[in-house]
């Protein structure tokens, strides 16, 4: 039971579980009435929440995915906030980001499907270094605005993170590694295979 008391245990355990609670779907599912499983991309994430509920009532579907939006980003940084603030080191930091997207992307309430990672991604990183994600935003907006195409925008600011954390950080503090930011992007580039995929084929649709 000792296991179960220790601090770091109880924290990756949190970000896991808080991190796979499906907003999106719940969303969808209360305001709108539909299963964004179901339809669209069947993610979970709010871009499929736009398109699908959009059928129904454009107004609505704005509102949901950008609640969706909030809610998948800041479901890692609540669990990364307490964590810093009882003084958990930075390594138990990283390994909460890490787990917090885990869940999102394989959520236990959804046996273990789920969304693709960005908006958790960018919550959790956008915590751990806010000057790298910042950049990385911008890449994502600009390729978001002309090439209107969520995917590649996504996968766009993601090598652009990789690449800015080794420029800007070549040994990343308190933990000499870029480990835990791989992980996340390995976890976030295996989630979107078929939009990979789709891309290759150059059947992916753009964002309306």
């Amino acid at each position: 039971m000792e296991f179960l008391t220790n601090p770091n245990i109880i924290f990756y355990i949190a970000a896991y579980l808080i991190g796979g609670i499906p907003f999106g779907l719940i969303l969808a599912r209360f305001f709108a009435g539909v299963d964004v499983k179901s339809s669209g991309s069947q993610s979970i994430g709010a871009t499929n929440v736009l398109r699908v509920v959009k059928e129904r009532d454009p107004a609505l579907a704005k509102k949901l995915a950008i609640a969706t939006l909030t809610l998948d980003a800041f479901k890692g940084v609540a669990v990364l906030l307490v964590a810093k603030l009882t003084g958990m080191p930075d390594a138990t930091l990283w390994a909460i980001a890490v787990l917090a997207v885990a869940g999102h992307c394989f959520s236990p309430y959804l046996m273990f499907e789920g969304g693709k990672g960005i908006a958790t991604g960018v919550g959790v990183l956008a915590f751990m270094m806010p000057d790298i994600t910042a950049i990385a935003l911008v890449v994502w907006f600009i390729l978001g605005k002309t090439i209107r195409i969520s995917s590649l925008a996504s996968l766009g600011a993601l090598v652009t993170f990789i690449i800015a954390s080794y420029v800007i950080y070549p040994d990343i503090p308190n933990i000499h590694s870029h480990a835990p930011i791989w992980i996340i992007a390995i976890i976030v580039v295996y989630k979107h295979i078929p939009n990979i995929v789709r891309l290759l084929r150059r059947e992916e649709k753009r964002v309306a």
